[in-house]
């Protein structure tokens, strides 16, 4: 599997850098210096925290996985039962399957700031977000499995002029203990981290962060379905503005025939440090996906749209575009049965 492997991480660099070349809005017209120049404190992380991506392919059987043992093929495996079971696998977001997702998500029709600010702001630029999300599984105990989970965003912001900033934003790493369990549920809680490690200043808070999260996957038949929630406060770090913000994300998932499936893995954002309850963001949506091999990589792919039904306020607009587009490819790695 090595050049394999290594063809696959090169798709994956060339992926995250052409997502961030996106070309930004025609130039606007000169601005005053001063609206420029003046330090902004906009908050632009709902789309940035990333997600939880799951994927499934057809069957009527208990989902392997669910008592989170390693993955594995068997040598002499048929490739459809090969398949199915890693489909099967890849279902469960905290699973015992070293995998590597990809994650585009695209905003169009944003706005880079209020009026107030500037005002000749509109909704035609897009906001782009590369979500590179390494997963891999430690074995602790037979009955316990540590699952860790990184998220390192590269971001293309609207930005003044019709620009975009283009740099790297917070890094996300969370970690779930994993217990074994029988049956058709499984459940991951632990500690998630934000590192203020974004390469440019007004994508970040400046501010070191963290909190629990939690995670749990119902899976039987031809349904996957289940929920991540994390809250997290900030305690140390430059930054002159508190964090307090929380993350939901339900998702639910129907297998189709031949490794398609539908799927809606909506993210709900709250900041909690927005007054009059204005920093949600809560969209609506579904996708379709598929799991399919690229010669003998495993690879599951989806694409869906969620409309934006709540965006959160600054200075009383929402500059969030009304639709979300998320395209994503998540490798598989098992191991050798």
């Amino acid at each position: 599997m090595g050049p394999l492997f290594r063809r696959s991480l090169r798709f994956i660099g060339l992926l995250s850098f052409a997502a961030l070349l996106v070309p930004s809005a025609a130039e606007a017209q000169e601005q005053p210096r001063f609206l420029i120049d003046e330090t902004v404190e906009f908050d632009f992380t709902p789309l940035v925290l990333g997600e939880l991506e799951v994927a499934q392919a057809p069957s009527d059987s208990q989902e392997p996985g669910t008592d989170n043992q390693p993955v594995t093929v068997t040598p002499g495996e048929s490739a459809s039962a090969e398949d199915a079971s890693l489909a099967k696998a890849a279902q469960n977001p905290i699973a015992s399957l070293i995998s590597l997702p990809i994650q585009w998500n695209s905003t169009p029709n944003s706005q880079w700031a209020p009026n107030v600010l500037d005002p000749r702001a509109k909704h035609n630029q897009t906001q782009n977000v590369v979500n590179v999300q390494p997963v891999v599984p430690f074995k602790v105990s037979d009955g316990l499995t540590l699952v860790t989970r990184t998220i390192v965003p590269f971001i293309s912001q609207p930005w003044a002029r019709g620009t975009n900033i283009q740099a790297m934003g917070d890094i996300n790493p969370s970690v779930f203990f994993v217990p074994t369990l029988k049956g058709n549920f499984t459940v991951g809680v632990g500690p998630t981290l934000i590192i203020p490690s974004a390469t440019d200043s007004r994508l970040a808070s400046g501010r070191w962060s963290a909190g629990p999260t939690g995670v749990l996957v119902y899976s039987k038949g031809k349904v996957v379905a289940g929920g991540l929630i994390n809250n997290v406060w900030s305690f140390a770090g430059g930054g002159k503005n508190d964090v307090n913000k929380m993350l939901i994300q339900p998702f639910l998932n129907y297998n189709l025939p031949k490794g398609w499936y539908l799927t809606s893995s909506p993210i709900i954002t709250a900041n909690w440090m927005n007054e009059d309850n204005k920093g949600w963001m809560v969209p609506i949506g579904a996708g379709v996906g598929r799991v399919f091999k690229l010669g003998t990589q495993p690879i599951n792919t989806s694409l869906s749209a969620y409309y934006n039904l709540v965006k959160p306020e600054i200075a009383g607009e929402t500059l969030a575009g009304d639709w979300t587009f998320r395209l994503q490819a998540q490798f598989l790695f098992p191991t050798g049965g």
